[in-house]
């Protein structure tokens, strides 16, 4: 059986990723509007007559979409923050909980994670659902991302730089200076938090790949928190899971230094415990491609499960 998809937003950079990972498939045909783009009842007319659509608008938009569309079979993956706190909409991290993909699977409206929440979720939901971070616990997440994840304007602006003979280009910014970053509220539900993260973003002079920190003082957790329960409690949370990775201790323990392209082209979120095990402080890394696990993979990962297909489609 062939599934029809319709990407509303395919000229963007993860719509672009997305119809890259979807167009060599047999078992999907792309609804592909060319020229039509911007017309709103050409738009229309697809939006209810695929069988998935992916949106990758900005939220006001995505809201437009969603509410143009009629027909109730239609299943939509949104890729922007419109409705990633929506109780009427399924979070779209399958391995993020037991019954994650059941719900994604029987769901008509799943919500894309955010780049920076993926990585942060992956490391901290774990740990506050077995107990070793308290709910209460005021956390800190420092990340840094590839110029992509900030969209076409961003894109410009660095690679231009890069092109201009003599032209001065950044090599890391600060940004979300203002505490209110759009993640926040993700970042904070789908860990079980009770407060708001204190996010600190930054984007850096590569195109893509991502890190996601969170540092933590074991005295300032449950008694009995050590580098050890950490990891095992990670481990614990991820067995099996085909995405997501938690490196061996002894792994980790033997690095120098930790590189966020890494994983530039796939879609997996590896997950690192740095931490003197006779000390008292651990350092969560996650590393992602902002652009795949972060996005577009994810959102094919999401698409395949909705579709009842092997959720690795596509993506190996």
């Amino acid at each position: 059986m062939t599934h029809t998809i319709y990407i509303d937003g395919e000229a963007g950079t993860t719509g672009l990723e997305i119809r890259e990972r979807l167009e060599a498939r047999t078992d999907l045909q792309l609804m592909l509007l060319g020229d039509r783009r911007r017309d709103v009842e050409a738009r229309r007319e697809a939006l209810n007559s695929a069988d998935a659509v992916i949106l990758c608008l900005p939220d006001d938009a995505a809201k437009e979409a969603v509410s143009m569309i009629e027909n109730d079979k239609v299943r939509v993956i949104d890729a922007s923050t419109a409705y990633r706190v929506d109780p009427n909409w399924v979070y779209g991290f399958a391995e993020m909980d037991a019954g994650q993909r059941e719900a994604i699977a029987s769901s008509t409206r799943v919500s894309n994670p955010g780049c920076y929440p993926t990585g942060f979720i992956a490391l901290m939901r774990p740990l506050v659902a077995a107990g070793i971070v308290p709910a209460d616990h005021p956390v800190t997440v420092n990340a840094v991302s590839g110029y992509s994840g900030g969209g076409k304007q961003m894109i410009a602006e660095f690679e231009a730089a890069k092109e201009s003979e003599g032209a001065a280009s950044t090599a890391f910014r600060g940004y979300g200076l203002s505490l209110k970053h759009k993640h926040v509220p993700e970042m904070t539900k789908h860990t079980g938090l009770q407060q708001p993260v204190l996010f600190s973003p930054a984007v850096g002079n590569y195109r893509q790949g991502m890190l996601v920190e969170v540092p933590l003082h074991l005295v300032s957790l449950s008694q009995g928190a050590s580098v050890e329960s950490i990891h095992a409690a990670l481990a614990a949370a991820y067995e099996g899971q085909c995405f997501v990775e938690v490196v061996d201790l002894a792994a980790s323990e033997a690095m120098t230094g930790i590189e966020p392209e890494a994983l530039n082209g796939t879609n997996t979120v590896r997950l690192h415990v740095f931490g003197d095990r006779n000390g008292g402080q651990v350092r969560l890394v996650a590393m992602l491609d902002n652009l795949g696990k972060g996005a577009s993979g994810a959102a094919v990962q999401n698409l395949n499960i909705m579709l009842g297909l092997d959720e690795a489609t596509g993506l190996r």
